[in-house]
Parts: C-alpha cells; structure tokens; sequence
C-alpha cells in the first residue's frame, strides 16, 4: 500500500503560500517539512515531491507533527468506528451461518469476527484516506502518480539512500524500511485470518493476500475507480511483493489464533447440542438488534419520502413512528416466526432453538403469552412509554426479567415460566427433559 501524496494531500490547503529564499534553501526547508509530516514516503516519491516549489506544496498549517498524527490517527478511528457498525449490521447473519455452518459459536469467533471487520475497514481508509484537493492543477503538477513503479528492486535502493546513520540504528530510523515494514506488518492479520479463521490453504491464503493488494494498487492507479481526476498516489510493485510477504508471514503466525478461535466441534452441525443461558442470552440480543435495526431502516426510508417526496412533517412526531420503529418490525421478526411450527423468534431460530411444551408437544396457544411476557410485550411497552412511563416501567421490568431469569436450570426465562414453555434445540428431536448448564459454546 504506497502512502498518501505529498503533503498537500492531506486536504488541509485551501490556500498556497510562498516564502522567499534561496532554491537550495527552499529544497532544504521542503524536504524537512515532508520529512516531519510523513515519515513513511519513500525515496523516490520525495524526489519527485522536491522539483516543487515551496509556493506549490508547503501548506499554510506547518505544524508537522499534527498532520502526522492526523493522517495515522484519523483512518484508524474511522475503522474502529465504522467497523464496530458493520458488526452490528451483520451480527444476525454471521450468527445464522455459523450455526448452520459450525453447530455452534464461541465467545472468541465472535471477537474474531468483528477484529476481522475492522481491520478489514482499516484496510480500506488506509487506502482511500486521506483524501487531496484533486484540482486540475494538483494533478498537472503531479503528473508522476500516473505512471506505476514496477521496478522490483527499488526498494533496496531506497534503503541505500535513506541510511544515514550506519548499524542497527540508522535502519530502525530509516523512513524506507519504515516503509516496507509497514507494508510487510498491514497484510499479517490478513494471512492469519484467511488460514485460521477461513481455514483457507497455504497457497490459496498467499493468493487472496496478493489479490487484495493487487485490488489496493489498482484502486491507487485508477484514482479511486476514475471517481478522481487523477490519482493521488502510486501504484508500487514492492508495496505489491510487502504485502504478499506479509500475508505469507500470517499464515505462518496463523496458531496465534487457536485460543480465540475454539475447538473444531466434536460434533456435525446437524446434531443437537446443550441449550445454555449463553445461548439463551445471545437469541434475545439478536432479536433486540434486529427489530431496532429493523425499525431505524424503516424510519429513516419513511421519513425521507414523507418529508421530501411529500414536504411533510416527520413521522418520529407522531405516534406512528413508535408503530414504525418498534411495533412493525417486532410483528414481523417476532410474532410472525413464532407463529410456525417451531415457535420461535428470529434471535431464536438463529441460535437453533424452539419453543415446546414440557412434554414436547408443539407450543399451541401458549405462544402468545410467551409473546406478550418475552420480546414483543417489550416493544409494545416502548412504543407506550411516551404515553405513559408506567408502561416504560413495565418493558424494563420485562427485559431484566429476560435476561434474569435464563440462568436456572431449565433456562426457560419470564416468558417460558409464565407461558409454560420451555426451550429445546431445534434440531433436538426426542421430548425434552432439563439439561445441565454448559458454557463450552453458545
């Protein structure tokens, strides 16, 4: 991954200055400036960067140490920020396939799964961000970025010119081994990913990691896919040979992951296992975030033909915005699946349970006092609450109750207690009985 243009193109010029000197003196100044602000451009590129003028490129904010920071910084948040958002957003199906896929899930795929998002995002900011002014003029003046480096050996020459301390020192402090570390370090997780977590082979692990930085470096060249004028920085073949090195590296470090990716089940996916309260706790999280989810999409589409297509008022003023975010998508992901032969819930049928009577016959009637008393009397109650807070009152009595009372024995919850039902695994065809708790899965 080549790092961003010189340093105009970190989006904080508005206006270019000018600073009167010698030409000897203007390079010494320039080349301290790119020096301080990044210290990760490679050799080549600040040579390039030096047949400017200091009107052209010195940027009225000279404060080298916070572009720094910015550029590293800003990417990072935005990973950790957007990544944590898409776990969210793909929590349900992630749960679904590896039910189906696995028979179970760990706590540590879990957190796999959504490091594996983030880092996944970081990739991308780190590719795309930040963004340059991309004027006409910018990109005259910048015309080298068109033209790919595709010789395989110029990173050794870089390294060359940069050392200028000799011994272990010099090189820790060399920006061009900064460089290529860099590089090497970014595709690591990447191979350890595809190799643990995927269980993708040797060589398939090493080509997905070249294909990606291939799609990187393209995505530099074209300008982001020609939604830029021009591109912004330049497609390098060492960065192409790090990267693979790197995903190479990670698949030899891919054992680190085994703590957190748990034990290959014992067990086919088809068999039944252990209902727990773990179990139990992450159907009804699922269910929370899917109605939520659910309703903010909803809302939000709502709103915005209401308001633009027909100049009206938005629907959250009114009491059909409780019935839009939390009644409706509670009807449809709650009620109508409980209404099958398995009587369960979205969150429930992720996680493989259902919903029977003590001595295994389907749940009948009792459903919907399993309903009113579980999930969808919270969000009935919510969708009140602004009518009245005793009804707030009652939905938060209605969810601690939820998540209380799952961890006896029989994991059945307020609303199997009060329904009469309890809770089997869905692919659990004999009657059912109480089973031990068991945390080894959820």
């Amino acid at each position: 991954m080549s790092t961003p243009a010189p340093t105009v193109a970190y989006g904080l010029v508005s206006q270019p200055t000018s600073r009167s000197g010698s030409g000897s003196a203007r390079s010494f100044i320039l080349l301290a400036d790119q020096l301080v602000t990044n210290p990760l451009k490679t050799t080549r590129e600040r040579y390039r960067v030096r047949r400017h003028t200091v009107s052209e490129l010195l940027p009225q904010r000279c404060d080298g140490i916070s572009l720094r920071v910015e550029s590293q910084i800003i990417p990072a948040v935005l990973a950790i920020v957007g990544g944590c958002f898409l776990a969210v957003l793909l929590s349900l199906p992630f749960v679904v396939v590896s039910y189906r896929r696995r028979g179970e899930l760990g706590f540590g795929r879990i957190l796999l799964a959504v490091g594996f998002v983030i880092y996944a995002l970081a990739i991308a900011t780190y590719t795309l961000l930040p963004l340059p002014e991309l004027t006409d003029a910018w990109c005259a003046r910048h015309e080298a970025f068109r033209t790919p480096q595709l010789n395989v050996t110029q990173f050794i020459v870089d390294i060359r010119t940069e050392q200028r301390v000799p011994g272990l020192r010099g090189y820790l402090h060399n920006p061009a081994v900064q460089q290529s570390v860099f590089n090497i370090a970014l595709f690591v997780p990447l191979g350890m990913y595809l190799r643990q977590f995927f269980g993708r082979g040797v060589l398939t692990s090493i080509a997905i990691g070249f294909g990606v930085s291939l799609l990187v470096e393209l995505t530099q060249l074209t300008g982001n896919w020609f939604l830029f004028p021009c591109p912004y920085r330049i497609f390098d073949v060492d960065d192409l040979i790090a990267n693979t090195l790197g995903t190479a590296v990670g698949v030899l470090l891919a054992p680190m992951l085994r703590p957190f990716a748990g034990r290959t089940p014992s067990a086919p996916p088809t068999e039944p296992r252990p209902v727990t309260a773990w179990r139990r706790l992450l159907g009804m999280v699922m269910d929370l975030v899917s109605v939520y989810l659910l309703g903010t999409f909803i809302s939000v589409v709502v709103d915005a033909v209401v308001v633009y297509v027909f100049h009206g008022q938005s629907v959250q003023r009114h009491w059909l915005g409780s019935a839009l975010v939390l009644w409706l998508p509670a009807f449809l992901l709650l009620v109508l699946p409980s209404l099958g032969r398995q009587a369960a819930t979205i969150g429930q049928r992720a996680v493989r349970l259902r919903r029977i009577r003590p001595d295994g016959r389907p749940a009948g009637a009792r459903v919907v006092i399993a309903l009113l008393t579980g999930g969808a009397g919270y969000f009935a109650c919510m969708g009140l609450s602004s009518t009245d807070s005793v009804f707030g009152t009652i939905g938060f009595g209605l969810l601690a109750g939820a998540f209380v009372l799952v961890w006896p024995r029989s994991h059945r919850g307020m609303s199997g207690l009060l329904s009469g039902l309890v809770i089997a695994d869905s692919r659990e065809k004999a009657d059912v009985s109480d089973r031990p708790v068991s945390t080894s899965s959820l």
